[in-house]
């Protein structure tokens, strides 16, 4: 299985109940993948990159002191496959005290996964396949819309007529509740097309 490094380019808000676009980019190439995650996750990936601390540790912070604890590493996470717009990761770790210790992978949810990158300051891994179909070329982004994650790099997108008619009957606080769930499952594909219809329509 091919895989491509990728690194937090910027995570921008998504303006809806709380969401946020993280952007990360092929480390040796000009590709984007777009991921909605929820603000928790948006959070401590930020204070990560801007070197902040809290008062006390938040969530993702107790997980990370309690691995180091325990002598174990995280080397590397992994996103491994897409599928009906859920993205699925792995985080891998290896006890760092023990010499030919063998790696142990976690399944883990990608904003997660990525929060804890940061903490351990190690390689994003992301599977060839789910950058040729969801990601986009960084130069083509001033001439077409790819606000929303894992849409296609073709010229001919159009993100009113990819919501379909299921969302029509929706007013807007139930389309925004919809969001709010489709990011807590983290089935990004239908978070897309939520916030796209709710931006339409503000």
């Amino acid at each position: 299985m091919m895989r491509t490094e990728l690194i937090i380019r910027n995570i921008v808000p998504a303006h809806s109940h709380g969401a946020y676009t993280l952007y990360l980019k092929e480390k040796n190439g000009n590709r984007i993948l777009p991921i909605i995650i929820g603000g928790f996750e948006a959070q401590a990936i930020a204070m990560e990159l801007e070197k902040m601390k809290p008062s006390r540790p938040l969530t993702h912070d107790l997980f990370a002191n309690t691995l180091e604890e325990y002598s174990i590493k995280i080397v590397e996470i992994s996103i491994d496959r897409l599928e009906e717009g859920v993205y699925y990761a792995s985080i891998i770790c290896v006890d760092f005290k023990t010499p030919g210790a063998p790696r142990i992978k976690l399944d883990s949810r990608t904003s997660d996964a990525i929060a804890m990158a940061t903490k351990f300051h190690c390689p994003i891994f992301c599977n060839e396949g789910i950058l040729s179909e969801s990601a986009y070329n960084e130069n083509a982004d001033d001439e077409m819309d790819f606000d929303a994650p894992g849409r296609a790099d073709a010229p001919d997108v159009n993100p009113v007529a990819k919501v379909g008619n299921d969302l029509a009957r929706f007013n807007l606080e139930e389309l925004e509740q919809m969001l709010e769930e489709a990011i807590n499952i983290e089935d990004y594909s239908r978070a897309a097309q939520l916030r796209d219809e709710i931006n339409r329509r503000k």
